[in-house]
């Protein structure tokens, strides 16, 4: 069932982001009441594998590093408000112009400006869920009401169902492909299909966070989409396959005038120049990244197919995680796997999710997911 709220769907479950304020003290808008918090992955003890936050677990390339550390020695200048290298990289690597861009401090903050940009109050943003954590509080910051569109039960987004919850109210529709944080990708077709059913007024973001990751037939093309509708954005980030999550640099491609509003909504000099400098380092080194990123996949697929045959029904796998849909039995995995030495990330009340680590941590999973379903009353 389709559900429309102001505020997150985890408000019940999760602390407001808002606290109470005293009587006579400045109050925040009445809709942060109910805001809840983004929940960071936790992080790892020593001697233990953070699995909870889908970081790349392959360390930096030296040569990243050694731009990162020359760009340092500039910390006393502001950066480049323009980011106009950084553009220039991006627009190289996807072959398009740097009038179609927008970055920010990762794609939550893009996707922060973007309905800043786009939404007023009580205008409508629909998403899947569960999904990306952050698109209840995105929308809800901006006084836009959430409208969440349940997945099917193998994870995966509904489209007829999306469809059919456009109103007139609704600006954007985020589609999150692969799912974060039950894995399964989008294809091609279908949201082309998709896309040809929905205004031309309402923006259709796909979330690509993990696409380098995506191995299947008839993956998003979104590129395509992009140039054959003037409403498809395309949100994209370093911090995954690059490997610069702790840099936060993410971007968006769409029509120059959509991308013209994020930008003015954009904090200025919010990249800095280190980061800005990693991420054309990073561009750069796209094959040797790559190879990790082709790495990664192969131990998903070891992990994944490891899993089925101890008997879990796991959702297609797409990023670099799996997605054990434990339900309300998410914070006895999560207790069972921390003993192990690994921290995961329960979703109280639907499931845990697991990035993909370091063999070691995913052979420490592999043995807590075999015990799991031995002592599984």
């Amino acid at each position: 069932m389709t559900s429309r709220a102001t505020t997150g769907s985890d408000s019940a479950t999760q602390p407001s982001a808002v606290g109470s304020a005293p009587v006579s003290a400045p109050r925040p808008r009445p809709h942060l009441a109910g805001l809840p918090a983004y929940v960071p992955g936790k992080p790892s003890a020593p001697g233990s594998f953070k699995l909870s936050s889908n970081e790349n677990p392959h360390p930096p390339l030296p040569e990243l590093v050694a731009a990162a550390t020359d760009a340092i020695t500039a910390m006393n200048r502001y950066p480049d408000m323009g980011a106009q290298l950084m553009y220039d990289a991006i627009a190289d690597h996807l072959g398009v112009t740097t009038d179609q861009l927008a970055s920010g401090t990762g794609s939550v903050a893009v996707l922060y400006h973007l309905l800043q940009a786009f939404c007023d109050p009580g205008d409508e943003v629909i998403y899947a869920w569960r999904s990306f954590e952050a698109y209840p509080i995105a929308a809800a910051v901006t006084a836009a009401t959430s409208v969440q569109v349940p997945l099917t039960e193998d994870g995966r987004h509904d489209l007829p169902a999306m469809a059919a919850a456009i109103t007139e109210q609704t600006k954007v529709v985020l589609l999150c492909s692969p799912n974060n944080p039950t894995g399964p990708a989008l294809t091609h077709t279908e949201v082309a299909e998709f896309v040809a059913q929905v205004p031309e007024s309402v923006l259709v973001v796909l979330d690509e966070a993990y696409h380098e990751f995506v191995r299947m037939s008839d993956p998003l093309r979104t590129l395509e989409l992009r140039q054959l509708h003037d409403n498809v954005v395309v949100m994209r980030t370093l911090a995954k396959a690059y490997g610069l999550a702790g840099l936060r640099v993410g971007y968006l491609l769409a029509h120059p005038d959509v991308a013209a509003a994020v930008r003015a909504c954009s904090l200025p000099f919010g990249v800095s120049h280190v980061a800005q400098v990693a991420a054309v380092a990073a561009l750069n080194a796209s094959v040797a990244l790559l190879s990790q990123v082709d790495a990664i996949v192969a131990e998903r697929e070891r992990v994944t197919v490891a899993l089925r045959a101890q008997g879990w029904r796991l959702p297609e796998a797409q990023g670099n995680f799996v997605w054990f849909p434990v339900e309300d039995r998410a914070a006895e995995f999560g207790a069972a796997a921390e003993a192990a030495g690994i921290v995961v990330r329960p979703f109280a009340g639907d499931g845990v999710r697991v990035s993909i680590g370091e063999p070691e941590a995913n052979d420490r999973l592999l043995a807590v997911a075999e015990r799991w379903l031995r002592t599984d009353p």
